[in-house]
């Protein structure tokens, strides 16, 4: 089944730390008095990110702050790591506003760690306009949502260095479009530059995320219903090509425990020909990695198979369950004027845009919608003059994703699972006579305890 650009947002679910205790301050009062004094502790940028973004977010908090003169936003640098985030949400070292990805949300809610924001959300103008198939991942049993869409809504596409395409002797402008063609592609590259031709995040979940990825884009699952499929014919096709590559062609570099923002650094760097991620990675690139802009190139990732897919996944905003009233009231404010705002208003979209083209920021990073696809495209159309990212070398993604089949993310244990394949995807890169049928036997059993024990 094909998905229009109509609907394509309705099949996606998410897959993506704070080293100092966050100290919540706010009135005791528990009426939720919307003018009562209340400082909010809010999620800002990763850790190491460029002093031209944090001057795009610090002008944002000042302009929010002008319109709730009583909300006093505090920003803290974050990033989402499976390895530990509960440990930080139940240590409280977590901000009240925090972003987690769309799978975590129903845990969250079963634990009672996140609140119920229905009421809250109620009072915004476009609460009815979510796309129903993404608001019901972070709603609860109850129907209440909990947690809100709110960024990053994502494809995973393949992201290639059109400098070391060129260097290789290969065409930038014509990227590869099948499994094979990437291993050529990464053979050239490491021969010609000396450089990794393809990586593989390795670690901390990103592992299993990406060969999920790659199972998907061959036609196969890692999970059926509450059985855990990870010995199917597409994995292990997806972990030969990545031992083919790293023994056979030696096109992977010497680095093999990369996670996503240590991958993310290589290839701004320069040291990666080709990896996959989501295709919203590109303003991280700009934010954290100082990409050259003239060097990113983004394309499809490779699909074969009546039922290949793209993985798709995203990031919601949610509310600690330690907030009282009146960081509640103020949480939505924040969530509205800082995520989603600039979506559903001309106004905002375009003051958005302008403060991100004047601290130098990207505006334009292909998204897939919250909304429907008419009013993202109505929002590109409102940004259209401040569009600042190379578009012209992503189109062999952006003319053919609406088309894809998107797949969602295993939706039982789904950071269980990914942690279970991580051990195969590093074993099968450091260890040349790695097994791949015993390892995904053990994987799959490890898995299949996890979702036994989620219920």
């Amino acid at each position: 089944m094909k998905y229009s650009r109509t609907t394509m947002a309705a099949a996606i679910v998410g897959a993506l730390a704070l080293s100092s205790t966050l100290v919540a301050c706010s009135s005791d009062d528990k009426s939720g008095d919307s003018n009562a004094k209340v400082e909010l502790n809010v999620v800002g940028l990763l850790p190491g990110s460029k002093p031209e973004a944090l001057q795009a977010l610090a002008q944002e908090v000042t302009d929010f702050q002008k319109e709730n003169p009583n909300i006093t936003v505090k920003t803290h640098d974050y990033e989402w790591k499976a390895t530990t985030f509960a440990a930080d949400l139940a240590g409280g070292t977590l901000p009240t506003v925090f972003e987690i990805p769309f799978t975590d949300a129903k845990t969250l809610i079963a634990n009672q760690q996140i609140v119920d924001m229905q009421s809250y959300l109620n009072q915004l103008s476009y609460a009815s306009a979510f796309n129903k198939n993404l608001l019901q991942y972070g709603q609860g049993q109850d129907g209440h949502v909990y947690a809100i869409p709110a960024k990053s809504i994502y494809a995973v596409g393949l992201h290639y260095n059109r400098d070391l395409f060129t260097q290789a002797g290969l065409d930038p402008n014509k990227p590869p479009t099948s499994w094979d063609e990437v291993r050529q592609a990464a053979k050239a590259i490491a021969e010609k530059t000396n450089q990794a031709g393809f990586a593989q995040m390795s670690k901390d979940g990103t592992g299993g995320w990406q060969l999920t990825v790659d199972t998907y884009a061959r036609g196969g699952r890692v999970e059926d219903g509450k059985k855990a499929t990870l010995t199917n014919e597409h994995t292990k096709a997806s972990l030969q090509f990545l031992k083919d590559l790293r023994w056979t062609d030696n096109s992977m570099g010497a680095n093999f425990s990369y996670d996503w923002a240590g991958i993310n650094q290589a290839f701004a760097a320069g040291k990666i020909g080709m990896y996959t991620s989501g295709q919203d990675v590109y303003t991280s690139l700009v934010q954290t990695n100082n990409i050259n802009p003239k060097s990113y190139g983004l394309t499809m990732i490779p699909l074969s198979g009546s039922e290949s897919g793209v993985l798709g996944g995203g990031t919601m905003a949610a509310v600690s369950s330690k907030a009282k009233d009146n960081e509640k009231s103020a949480a939505i404010k924040w969530i509205d004027f800082h995520y989603l705002r600039k979506y559903t208003n001309q106004g905002a979209a375009a003051k958005n845009a302008e403060t991100q083209v004047a601290s130098k920021q990207p505006v334009g990073t292909p998204e897939l919608p919250i909304f429907t696809q008419q009013q993202y495209q109505q929002y590109q159309d409102w940004i259209k003059s401040y569009v600042n990212v190379p578009l012209d070398q992503m189109t062999t993604f952006t003319s053919k994703v609406f088309d894809a089949k998107l797949v969602n993310e295993p939706a039982i244990a789904t950071q269980d699972v990914y942690k279970a394949l991580d051990t195969v995807v590093q074993a099968v890169l450091t260890d040349k006579d790695a097994n791949i049928d015993q390892l995904l036997n053990d994987a799959n059993a490890k898995a299949q305890r996890a979702i036994d024990a989620a219920g």
